[in-house]
């Protein structure tokens, strides 16, 4: 998602944005968030600009792919873990609440999705990015976890303040519920019309970002529900016959593989701040219509998803489907 100010402990990478100004490069952070941070916003749905490039500004190399590396920090292989954080079944199939286990028996499309995203050819196009050593990253996205967390349940509607989904994760280490590891990303996912982050559907869609727990840099993603905001939602129809789960997967993979090559905010992204998955958001290219007559644009194991390209960082960079 497109960058931010930083505080002390925290930073955050926001997935979409505010209607009233969708290209302020510093709006005001939402509920919950420290307020030395500043959220650089990119446009919902009804603001993307068809056409748009992203800035080039001086520092641009001389083999340009339009998406620059400073330095930072990749994950080399990446593991995700699922908190469901409800007290009923969030997405259809998935973990029943007070749950553990692999993210093997996590039966829902969301789990699917997760369990199918490493080794596809779209997720090869992170393998365009490197470290600083120019070791490529891994077409790996490995499901290690789920935790289904019916404690200190949020509200519909109340915000639920980033420090609260911390304290949620930092609560699952605590207790055993979730393993910590330095390569996981920990996906937060909530339940209906819940306002996880306190600016979902005004300010973002989703974001990223990481905070420091006794001593680790722990890294996570606020999943909102995102079905239930219009601008969240590119799906005409609902290829595996839940929307729900069919929406969010858009917003899964971006998270995922901005993590994965941006994983502390200081690795690879342009001269505007957007990271990969950033310059192609909203973008799905080339689609098809699937057997339930739904909108799809690409395969993930032997089902059909609707999910936005990603930026390659090879032969002059731009969005695809696949590498």
């Amino acid at each position: 998602m497109k960058r931010c100010a930083v505080a002390t402990v925290i930073t955050l990478a926001i997935a979409a944005c505010s209607h009233d100004s969708p290209n302020a490069p510093n709006a005001s952070p939402p509920p919950g968030f420290a307020q030395t941070s500043h959220i650089h916003i990119m446009p919902l749905i009804g603001h993307m600009r068809p056409g748009s490039a992203p800035a080039q500004g001086p520092q641009a190399p001389t083999v340009d792919n339009g998406i620059y590396y400073h330095g930072g920090p990749v994950i080399l292989a990446q593991k995700v873990a699922a908190i469901y954080w409800s007290s009923n079944t969030i997405y259809a199939g998935g973990p029943a609440p007070g749950t553990t286990g692999p993210g093997s028996a996590d039966g829902s499309v969301i789990g699917y999705f997760l369990n199918n995203l490493g080794g596809s050819p779209y997720y090869n196009i992170n393998t365009t990015y490197t470290d600083s050593a120019g070791t490529a990253i891994q077409n790996s996205v490995t499901y290690t976890e789920f935790w289904a967390s019916n404690t200190n349940v949020p509200l519909p509607i109340v915000p639920v303040t980033d420090l609260q989904m911390q304290n949620q994760i930092i609560a699952g280490f605590t207790s055993g519920q979730l393993t910590y590891d330095p390569s996981t990303l920990y996906l937060i996912f909530s339940d209906q019309l819940v306002n996880l982050g306190g600016g979902f559907g005004s300010v973002y869609c989703a974001y990223h970002g990481n905070f420091t727990w006794n001593g680790n840099d722990v890294k996570y993603a606020a999943m909102p529900h995102d079905i239930d905001v219009f601008d969240c939602n590119a799906l005409s129809g609902s290829p595996n016959d839940d929307a729900a789960a069919d929406a969010e997967v858009n917003t899964l993979a971006h998270e995922t593989e901005e993590t994965n090559t941006d994983e502390d905010l200081d690795a690879w992204y342009d001269n505007s701040g957007n990271e990969n998955g950033d310059k192609c958001a909203w973008n799905f290219g080339t689609t098809y219509t699937t057997a339930n007559g739904s909108t799809a644009n690409m395969k993930i194991g032997t089902k059909d998803f609707l999910v936005q390209q990603n930026w390659v960082n090879a032969n002059g960079g731009g969005c695809r489907l696949s590498w």
